[in-house]
């Protein structure tokens, strides 16, 4: 899929926390607008950004530039002010998407972050692209606390194909989430949104994570499964014959699910439970 990449220079970028990042965060970063991994259930599509753009989510990634200098002065002005700065990274984009190999603006963010660091930062990926930063993090989580949340929707290839076929294999995701948990950092699966997935699921995430975030296409779309459902999530679960996982409390039954593997206090379910303060 061809993918548009423009660069820009950002006005700010931090932005308040509001809706659902409103519990435990004072601002979600984005590195870039667009993303192309361009899952099919993203609520980004129905949002703002993309409503108002002739292109269609996935096709077109706009680059912040200037980042790094805006994440310099926005933190040092929050800081003369007492002001906490607890970051999530990122809320309507992946900071680890395929450009940001060759235009590294999350790792000049992480530099800058060494320098100037939050107080907590929760970086959420579903790319392997992270491990290439881990020099990055590990210096950062002595001056910080830091999450690295994969988002693991399934352990199925099957059904990664079917919704996120732009995105990494899961296989790829659960080595990367090792790779980051073997070198100390905090980690966290993120079943979001479930998924169908085997059996075998929980015995995937043993030991290569501290906690497990799980949330779904009804609780967790910010519109109590509308966006999803204009984004035609229950017809394309139907079309595969999967209309059981698209129920309105799958998150309940999957909960106890994991629960029979893992201590209760590692498992978190939608907004109130979702964040690490």
């Amino acid at each position: 899929m061809a993918v548009e990449i423009k660069e820009i220079l950002s006005k700010k970028i931090l932005s308040e926390a509001k809706g659902y990042l409103d519990i435990g965060f004072t601002h979600s970063l984005n590195p870039y607008s667009g993303c192309a991994f361009s899952c099919k259930y993203c609520y980004v599509r129905e949002m703002p950004i993309q409503k108002f753009k002739e292109i269609h989510w996935g096709e077109w990634v706009d680059i912040k530039t200037n980042a790094a200098a805006n994440y310099r002065n926005e933190v040092t002005n929050l800081r003369r002010k007492n002001k906490p700065v607890n970051i999530f990274m990122s809320s309507a984009t992946d900071p680890y998407q395929p450009i940001e190999r060759k235009a590294a603006i999350t790792r000049r963010i992480l530099e800058t972050m060494i320098e100037i660091p939050p107080d907590l930062l929760q970086i959420q990926t579903r790319s392997p692209l992270i491990t290439r930063d881990l020099d990055l993090l590990v210096t950062l989580k002595e001056k910080c606390e830091v999450l690295v949340s994969m988002t693991i929707e399934t352990d199925r290839e099957d059904m990664k194909r079917i919704f996120a076929p732009y995105a990494p294999g899961i296989k790829l995701r659960l080595k990367a989430l090792k790779e980051v948990h073997d070198a100390g950092l905090s980690t966290q699966a993120s079943i979001s949104p479930v998924l169908p997935f085997t059996p075998d699921f929980p015995r995937l995430l043993e030991g290569i994570v501290d906690r497990i975030w799980i949330d779904t296409l009804t609780i967790g779309d910010g519109s109590m499964g509308k966006r999803s459902a204009r984004l035609g999530m229950p017809q394309l679960f139907e079309e595969h014959d999967l209309s059981k996982w698209y129920q309105e409390d799958i998150h309940i039954k999957v909960g106890k699910y994991f629960r029979n593997s893992f201590p209760s206090e590692m498992i978190r379910i939608s907004k109130n439970e979702a964040f690490p303060i």
